[in-house]
């Protein structure tokens, strides 16, 4: 960011609004805003050894059914999302869900996509249920892979709201 009132490259609004005239944080009011259906999806990825992803797969953790506790992490981060970004509004969530797919040799590929009725965006909860997704494959494979990379956590694509339709490209 090349000043506080200049918004990165790329980015579509003009202003950045988690801050007042005067620099300092503020949390977005939303009161006036219509409430309005809103859905995100995002996207991210461990890489791991072969024989670590093949483990996972293979449900030969002592510590359980790694993907299935990786999934039950992602989508309670996302409803406590609130609590882990300052500035993010308590949102009502519809629905969360976490998928995995495994692509050979070394990498497990997560997807979470996050839907409710609200005043604001479900961006963040999409992103936070892949973060956390992924620290918990890395917290319940460390013993075996420490050099395990989360990896290209990003939004892929968001509807609802003023702002619209986002899809990455």
């Amino acid at each position: 960011m090349t000043s506080q009132n200049q918004p990165p490259q790329g980015s579509q609004n003009s202003h950045l609004t988690h801050f007042d005239h005067a620099g300092a944080s503020k949390m977005v009011d939303v009161g006036d805003k219509p409430v309005s259906e809103r859905r995100a999806k995002a996207s991210g990825s461990v890489r791991m050894a072969p024989e670590t992803l093949q483990r996972i797969l293979n449900k030969s953790f002592a510590k359980g059914d790694v993907l299935e506790v990786a999934r039950l992490a992602g989508i309670q981060a996302a409803k406590r999302t609130w609590e882990l970004i300052p500035l993010c509004h308590m949102l009502p969530l519809d629905g969360v869900t976490v998928q995995f797919t495994p692509c050979p040799p070394d990498t497990l590929e997560i997807a979470a996509e996050v839907r409710c009725s609200a005043k604001t965006g479900v961006e963040m909860e999409a992103m936070v249920a892949v973060s956390m997704a992924a620290l918990t494959i890395y917290d319940m494979a460390k013993a075996i892979d420490r050099v395990m990379v989360i990896d290209q956590i990003r939004l892929e694509e968001k509807s609802g709201g003023r702002s619209g339709e986002f899809r990455r490209s």
